[in-house]
């Protein structure tokens, strides 16, 4: 029940926050989107150049810097990694492009579907039907193998770049992009924006919130502990949003959003099968990189990476549609994470030589 309570609890905070940021300034139905503000951090370094959308966004930085604070006091805080980095880094890669596609995270889904948008529904679906394929390979033994001990400095690099962007943010140096127009522009003041994201890395990292986790139990071992935390998030900005006014019902005229159902469907559902795969849907590899997990720090990366990919090559979605070269990295993504899934399933040779080791 304790549990239990506090998804209930970090749900409903994640959710209000949201719709807080968004009142003091971040873009409409993007109080907290790990996706975009991954690719406005993109931006903001220099790694592409769409200058709407240029900005290093503190709540990132937050997810991870509240994460190592509290992980640290609870003695949580362990340096860890080895677990295929490199495939790690590429899945981050391809939950990016699908996010970008669809035009935002899990979470960002899920305060779409409070706003009203019911292309987020749509995305929810394909959401739930890549988690639901990732559930077939792992109840197949796919693994992406053990994690061990590393030094503690490894685990510490996430952090230290975590407080870097907030310096960066702060000093704006002449070599960092801020946007003038479009979402980059669009933002909540910066220390509300740290301050947002250091409560959610921190609630985070103590409920063990994760989008991709609460539909993954729902299929595995029909627990639905983690799915409440994401129906409390949707409940409190559902809430928010039509006494504030901001609830629109339809598919039509929603903010940064299209109305392409086959790709909401599909971005979302590279997004749910990279998620399953790696453990943990975009925030959760935020958190877990903060409490020095150096895989889930390859994930980020390769999200940054994936990100700044999506800009330069032209494979994101606008409010006007996905655009062809959008469709084939979906396409070639899928091709991909299919074959990590299918490599990663133990082979029966390496099933005798356990049995007789």
């Amino acid at each position: 029940m304790k549990r239990s309570g506090l998804i209930i609890v970090s749900g409903l905070v994640i959710g209000a926050l949201s719709i807080l940021l968004m009142r003091m300034g971040n873009p409409a139905s993007m109080g907290v989107c790990v996706a975009c503000f991954i690719r406005d951090i993109a931006g903001g370094l220099g790694l592409h150049r769409a200058a709407a959308v240029q900005y290093l966004r503190p709540e990132v930085p937050g997810f991870i810097l509240g994460a190592t604070i509290v992980s640290s006091i609870t003695g949580e805080f362990r340096s860890r990694g080895g677990s295929s980095p490199i495939i790690r880094f590429v899945l981050g890669f391809l939950m990016i492009i699908g996010a970008l596609v669809f035009l935002g995270c899990p979470l960002r889904m899920v305060l779409r579907l409070a706003a009203g948008d019911l292309n987020a529904l749509v995305g929810l679906f394909g959401f739930a039907a890549g988690v639901l394929v990732g559930v077939v390979f792992l109840r197949k033994g796919f693994s992406l193998g053990r994690s061990t001990k590393q030094p503690r400095l490894n685990g510490a690099v996430m952090p230290g770049l975590a407080v870097t962007i907030v310096v960066l943010a702060v000093a704006a140096p002449a070599f960092v992009f801020f946007s003038q127009s479009g979402p980059g522009s669009m933002h909540a003041p910066l220390l509300m924006s740290l301050g947002a994201g250091l409560v959610v890395g921190i609630i985070a990292q103590r409920s063990r919130l994760c989008m991709a986790g609460g539909i993954r139990d729902m299929f595995l071992i029909k627990s639905p502990h983690l799915l409440v935390g994401s129906l409390a998030i949707i409940a409190v900005a559902l809430v928010l949003n039509i006494i504030g006014g901001n609830f629109k019902l339809g598919f039509e005229g929603q903010p940064i959003a299209h109305t392409d159902g086959l790709w909401n469907f599909l971005g979302m559902g590279l997004v749910g099968l990279g998620a399953t795969l790696l453990g943990g849907c975009p925030l959760r590899q935020c958190i877990l990189s903060g409490e020095g997990d150096t895989d889930a720090a390859i994930t980020v990366l390769g999200m940054l990476a994936g990100a700044a990919f999506a800009h330069n090559f032209g494979t994101a979605a606008s409010a006007a549609g996905v655009p062809v070269n959008g469709k084939w990295a979906v396409a070639i993504g899928y091709a991909i994470a299919l074959t990590i899934g299918y490599l990663g399933l133990p082979r029966a040779e390496e099933g005798g030589n356990r049995r007789a080791a």
